[in-house]
């Protein structure tokens, strides 16, 4: 949620560590910093993710919802372990960050 109260959606590169999200800013161009999404969480923690599965085939549909607090670092928490082994170029190319840790408090989905 942006500072303002309306929604505010950003892609993330993520990994995911039982119920805790991870991701970074990383070096990749951004409009400004500091980032709008860094604000909003300094302003209210409270964030959701949402991750979904397109496909022409309907019966492959799905999504799921992550609820939950989040908290930025300035060094890499225990659970980006999980996102360099999931994208090696983080292993070549360490972000420049803040680090984001999402303890996520309530999962919902749906499937087709």
């Amino acid at each position: 949620m942006g500072v303002d109260g309306r929604p505010h959606a950003v892609p993330i590169v993520h990994a995911i560590v039982g119920d805790l999200i991870v991701f970074a800013v990383d070096n990749k161009p951004k409009s400004g910093r500091p980032l709008r999404r860094v604000d909003n969480i300094t302003a209210n923690p409270r964030v959701a993710v949402l991750f979904d599965h397109r496909s022409e085939d309907w019966e492959e549909l799905w999504w799921v919802r992550a609820d939950g607090v989040a908290s930025i670092h300035d060094v890499p928490p225990a659970a980006a372990r999980r996102l360099h082994e999931r994208y090696p170029e983080y292993e070549r190319r360490t972000p420049d960050g803040p680090w984001v840790q999402i303890e996520v408090d309530r999962w919902t989905g749906w499937q087709a």
